[in-house]
């Protein structure tokens, strides 16, 4: 089987990082039961090595991530795709060691839920992103635990509302991502920001990021089950199926 996820230690140039790189490019690197698994793999090398100190995720091919893999959705049901998005929000937030998301291409639904449950987003400023669930009769509704936190009411309304797409830099006057960077000096941000990052203590950085995250854990905790709930029966929905139905005739 061919990995999906690809693991990287540090290095003489990336000391104390470890980077996981989303390798499935054929669907737009989608969250499919063995990316998922992989990642969380990867997750867990990176916590169980001392001398990495900060891990960054990023992606392989022209999409950073097209959210929930829709094929394993519609034939083992949403409400457990949408427990896995929510489960995967929670390690990230929870995880003991700063996470870092580099961002580049198109960014879709649950990728989007991952960037909210990063600690830094650095992302570049032509890159792609938007809230389409609107448009297909469904609301984004497992990824809005950690992406309302991010925003102010009105950039959410207006893009949840809307499914329009934005750029990076929209992205981070809304404050969905930390900084937009153009394309060329992504990696040079990303390396910047884990530079300083890697002089923290790992007592003082699991503890600050503890202390960060608390708000959005509780919410996770009090709203996680019953978000999964409402993506899957909006996703087996009539009028969600006629939509889709539409979407994917419009592609062709």
């Amino acid at each position: 089987m061919t990995a999906l996820v690809r693991y990287d230690g540090p290095t003489d140039t990336t000391p104390a990082r470890a980077t996981l790189t989303l390798d499935s490019p054929r669907n737009r690197n989608a969250l499919s039961r063995q990316l998922v698994s992989e990642l969380y793999d990867g997750l867990q090398r990176a916590q169980d090595d001392d001398d990495v100190r900060v891990v960054v995720i990023r992606a392989a091919g022209p999409a950073f991530c097209s959210g929930a893999d829709l094929s394993e959705a519609a034939s083992e049901g949403m409400e457990k795709a949408a427990g896995v998005l929510v489960d995967l929000q929670r390690r990230l937030v929870t995880f003991p060691k700063p996470v870092v998301t580099r961002l580049h291409g198109a960014v879709r639904a649950g990728g989007i839920g991952v960037v909210a449950a990063s600690d830094i987003a650095i992302s570049a400023d032509d890159a792609s992103y938007a809230f389409t669930e609107v448009r297909l009769a469904l609301t984004p509704a497992a990824i809005s635990l950690t992406v309302l936190p991010r925003m102010t009411d009105r950039s959410a309304a207006l893009t949840f509302l809307t499914g329009e797409t934005f750029d990076g830099a929209r992205a981070a006057a809304m404050g969905l991502v930390t900084m937009a960077v153009p394309e060329a000096d992504l990696d040079a941000a990303v390396d910047a920001a884990c530079s300083h990052l890697v002089k923290g203590h790992p007592q003082g950085l699991r503890e600050t990021k503890s202390l960060l995250a608390r708000d959005l854990v509780t919410r996770i905790d009090a709203q996680g089950a019953d978000l999964a709930q409402l993506s899957a029966r909006l996703f087996g929905s009539e009028e969600a199926r006629e939509a889709m139905v539409a979407f994917l005739n419009r592609r062709k």
